[in-house]
């Protein structure tokens, strides 16, 4: 599953930097965050950095983008894989 952040959101700017993928930005009103680029910080930590330093927990996971453990790390292996072609 990718995350994702509800409008409980105090615009903090605390997960944006914090992202590894770059999945987070601000949206109209509050940070979103990417479906096609959020792994849950799988691949480069134990757990996703945004939930870890959100001082409202307002990143919980999201259910309408269910993904596996497995499929995650993929996203991850071909998201690393772009970014090294691209330097």
């Amino acid at each position: 599953m990718s995350l994702y952040i509800t409008d409980e959101c105090i615009n903090c700017d605390v997960c944006e930097p914090v992202c590894p993928n770059e999945a987070i930005y601000m949206g109209e009103l509050i940070y979103e965050i990417n479906p096609s680029l959020c792994t849950e910080c799988i691949g480069h930590f134990d757990q996703p950095q945004c939930q870890l330093f959100c001082p409202v927990d307002c990143i919980p996971l999201d259910p309408t983008h269910v993904e596996s453990h497995d499929e995650l790390m993929e996203k991850y292996k071909k998201l690393t894989a772009q970014k090294k072609s691209s330097n």
